[in-house]
This record gives C-alpha cells, structure tokens and sequence, in this order.
C-alpha cells in the first residue's frame, strides 16, 4: 500500500471517529485530504474502495440516512471500533512473552515488539522475569518469513529443496498447511502437487528463495489434519555421524565443550564432534566464521561452502 493511501484510509478513520453525527460523503471529501476535489466520478470510486477496504480489516463504518436530508451519513461508532479490555492470566501473559522472544529470533521482530507494546499500553504485562521457561528454538532459516505468511494467508509455494543424504535439488509445488516446530528445527507441513500427497519439508533444506503463487485463500487445509503428528512419524530422523573440525586455539569454546575429542596443534587444534543433520551443523560452523573448518564429512563440508557462498553473494 502506498504511503499517500495510507495517509487517506488513516485521516479517513480518524475524522469518522472524532465526528459527533454522521458525515455526508460530500462532507468527506473535502475535509479528508487525499480525495479527488474536482473529479466527482474518480471520488466516489476512491471512496467506495475506502469503505470497502478499512470493512475488510474490522473497523466498522455506520451508515445513517436521514430522511430529512438526500444522501446517507457515514461514522465510526467509538464503542464499536475499540478493543474491549483485554485481561489475561499471568500464565497466559507469559506464554505470549515467550512467543514474542521465539519471535524477536525470526523476522517478525519488527511485529512481536509492536503487538507486545500494544498489550502493555492495555495493562498487560508480558515480560518473563527469572520464569522457568527457556527458548530452545531457532528461526533465523531464510525461508521461514515468507511460509509463515503463506500459510496464513493460505498461498501456494514453490521453492528448491534438498532431499536428505541427497546433493540434488529438486522444485517443489507445495499447498502449506502450516510451519512446525519440532526439537528445535523447523518444518513445513503441506500438500505436495507434484508427488500428490501429504509431505514434510525441513526448512534448513529449502536452497534459495521461496515464489508465492496465485491468490490468497487458494489453499485448504484437512479437517482434523493433526501437523505436529506429521512431522513427529515423518522419517526425519538421521543416524549419529562424527565432524571432523579444525579450529583455532583458544576459540570456539561452545564447540570444544561439546567436542568427543580435542587433538591441540600448533595452528589448528582437531576436533571431533558428533552430529546428525548436515546443514544444521553448517549454520553453526559458517556463524564461526574463519575460527573453525570442516574436514569431513564431505556432505557438511560442502554444506558450509554454500553458506558461505550465499553470504558473501
């Protein structure tokens, strides 16, 4: 949406709710800025989109006809527009705290700090002081901004991805049903076209860019789909391998502490540590930039190499 309409949907809102009795749409255009003054057809077109358009979010316009005057009145009823007082158990406020912190790690900063700041102007206090709960999820995968809002606004997706234990990377059509978190990584849960079923896709294997196809609402999601049961018999399950890692001394402590050995050397100290998940592993050892190298496996070598890559492209 452009700034200018913005503006004009905002000071329309606010002159409908400040007025006392209903405004005539003549009245409205000229006291709104934005409206087309001259042009009598471009007006009413502006304005019927206007209405239609700030009905669709929720705030509700009041149409009053008066039978002393020729055309109807339009307000916005305070009550009707306002949020009633939003009360919430101090378990419930914690809870939306610590979505807001899972959120603060994603892209979506930007709109957990705004939606928090709102609930504290209301009285609700959201922070988690000394709690017992502890973020153990991640949400910096690329692709998680984008099919998050495909799935709310119910859109296809296309997007390459990269098969376990497997270097190719094929296209994928996908209906998403919705993104899930499981043992701290990030899948996708929809309807595969091209396969023609039900399938689970690990957002850390997702290679470039996710394409938004056609329009909102095009997707439906099964009665009764249960997504959390999806991904937990998904077959995403990998056998335990072991790293070998070279780092420099006196970095990398978390890695070391974690290590299954630690071989020291003059430039470069061996280290040997167990994993599961290749790409997982790469987004730990690309964040350590040129303080740790992989030797082998082949795969999570190759694996730190693209991120690389991507970053510096």
């Amino acid at each position: 949406m452009s700034r200018r309409k913005t503006e004009r949907l905002l000071n329309l809102v606010i002159c409908l709710l400040s007025t006392r009795r209903p405004l005539s749409a003549e009245q409205i255009r000229h006291v709104v800025p934005g409206y087309d003054p001259d042009n009598d057809e471009a007006f009413q077109r502006m304005f019927e989109r206007d209405k239609n358009e700030l009905r669709e979010i929720g705030i509700p316009i009041e149409v009053n006809k008066d039978p002393w005057e020729d055309d109807p009145g339009y307000r916005i009823v305070r009550q009707a527009y306002e949020l009633p007082e939003i009360t919430l158990e101090p378990d419930e406020a914690a809870v939306l705290g610590l979505a807001a912190q899972v959120w603060q790690r994603a892209n979506l900063a930007e709109a957990a700090s705004g939606a928090m700041l709102k609930l504290k102007a209301g009285g609700v206090e959201t922070d988690l002081v000394e709690g017992p709960l502890e973020l153990r999820v991640d949400t910096r995968d690329a692709s998680f901004p984008t099919l998050w809002e495909a799935v709310r606004d119910r859109r296809v997706v296309a997007f390459d991805y990269r098969s376990s234990g497997s270097e190719s990377v094929l296209r994928r059509v996908v209906e998403p049903w919705g993104v899930v978190s499981r043992r701290g990584r990030w899948y996708l849960v929809g309807h595969d076209r091209g396969r023609d079923d039900t399938r689970v896709f690990r957002l850390s294997r997702i290679a470039g860019p996710v394409a938004t196809l056609g329009r909102p609402g095009a997707v439906r999601v099964p009665d009764g789909i249960d997504l959390r049961a999806q991904v937990g018999y998904a077959g995403e399950e990998f056998p335990e391998r072991t790293a070998l890692l070279r780092v420099r001394p006196g970095t990398c402590q978390g890695l070391r502490h974690l290590a299954r050995q630690v071989r020291p050397g003059a430039e470069w100290d061996e280290v040997e540590l167990a994993f599961t998940d290749a790409e997982r592993l790469a987004g730990w050892i690309a964040s350590l930039a040129a303080d740790a190298q992989v030797i082998d496996p082949p795969d999570a070598r190759e694996a730190v190499i693209r991120r690389l890559k991507g970053a510096l492209q």
